[in-house]
């Protein structure tokens, strides 16, 4: 192993008491990495002269490299590929919003043009997921904390970022040590992101739900549900089968009457096998008790080998008008970005990318913003 992370935040808070050095140096530290992207530690001022030579012997300034950054053709989408210090590559992608679009309280939104993260928790997935790209690669290994908080720290040098998701590659909630040791650091200085701006999505890991409150307090919880019914659910998403959909639901429950906070609904809309009229219904019934926001989402195909094809968008506005109209369930549907880059949602694999450019097009409105 090499040189850690500078960003992996309990093995320098650790050296830092070990040698005595007062740990408040940290954020300045990490602040100035952050605004001086090639430094070396001699660079940073005004640290006491241990902190440098412990810097030197066990820490790096970044332990990853961005490899690439791909535009999407209308420039609203940055797909970065990551080199890690193993040699791995993860993929993290930049969704660019207008949050002026669109009403609050009947008139229009303040803000303006402000960016997503989605990042990666592992390098593959063991989650098996047949409808997504990175479930084809297989589980390969966990990123540390620092490896998660370098994606932000990359991504903060091309554009500001405001709101974090955690929907890249991996089952963030099987990494769940780092995931909340990052998501501490991203939470206070320098980065400064506000707990209810970053969203973490999990296939459904019963265990972690049941903590994830009381270690994440206001971050918000998405749940890749995907189908109504168990025996769907586990035919395109085997990993379904070791977290029954009724003890799943009971750990949601207790989730939100802890938290008090809406849990947002992934569902996959893959034609023919959960995208019809009764399991509209369905899904109405599982969830008319919960605060929910359900966010259907187009299927990307992954290539030409896909055994999915894309629900049409009749079937897509159905279905939401049912959940809306029967249940008065709050559902969007996802807009498609990043496509021609690979880096929609479902899309995350490996690739070594060819350069693409193009012309700019209108911003976004975001699924972010939902919650106000």
């Amino acid at each position: 192993m090499g040189l850690r992370s500078v960003f992996d935040a309990s093995a320098l808070r650790t050296e830092f008491d070990n040698s005595g050095i007062n740990t408040q140096f940290i954020p300045l530290i990490w602040k100035y990495l952050l605004h001086n992207p090639n430094c070396e530690w001699e660079d940073i001022p005004s640290l006491p002269s241990a902190a440098y030579t412990l810097l030197r012997s066990k820490f790096t300034t970044l332990s990853s490299t961005l490899h690439s950054a791909t535009d999407s053709s209308d420039q609203v989408t940055t797909k970065m590929l990551i080199k890690l210090q193993n040699g791995a590559f993860v993929e993290a992608v930049i969704m660019r919003y207008d949050s002026s679009l669109g009403m609050l309280g009947g008139k229009p939104r303040p803000g303006g043009l402000r960016s997503t993260l989605c990042i990666s928790s592992q390098v593959g997935c063991k989650m098996g997921c047949t409808f997504c790209a990175t479930g084809t690669m297989g589980f390969k290994s966990n990123l540390s904390s620092g490896e998660i908080i370098e994606q932000l720290v990359h991504a903060s040098r091309i554009s500001k970022i405001r709101n974090i998701v955690f929907m890249g590659m991996g089952e963030p909630l099987n990494n769940y040590t780092a995931l909340v040791e990052a998501i501490h650091v991203m939470t206070t200085s320098p980065f400064q992101l506000s707990p209810r701006k970053i969203t973490v999505s999990t296939v459904g890991i019963i265990h972690a739900i049941k903590k994830f409150h009381g270690d994440l307090p206001n971050v918000n919880l998405a749940v890749s549900l995907h189908a109504p019914v168990q025996d769907i659910r586990c035919q395109i998403m085997p990993a379904a089968r070791a977290f029954p959909l009724q003890k799943l639901m009971d750990a949601l429950q207790e989730y939100q009457k802890n938290s008090q906070q809406k849990i947002f609904i992934e569902y996959i809309m893959l034609d023919g096998i959960n995208d019809k009229e009764q399991h509209a219904h369905q899904l109405g019934k599982l969830l008319e008790t919960f605060q929910v926001v359900v966010n259907l989402i187009p299927f990307n195909p992954i290539g030409s080998s896909s055994d999915f094809g894309t629900s049409s968008e009749e079937k897509v506005a159905i279905f939401q008008k049912i959940l809306r109209g029967t249940y008065e369930i709050r559902t969007t549907v996802r807009k498609q970005m990043g496509q021609d880059i690979s880096g929609a949602c479902g899309q995350l694999v490996v690739n070594m990318p060819s350069k693409r450019s193009g012309t700019n097009a209108a911003p976004l409105a975001d699924i972010e913003d939902l919650r106000h």
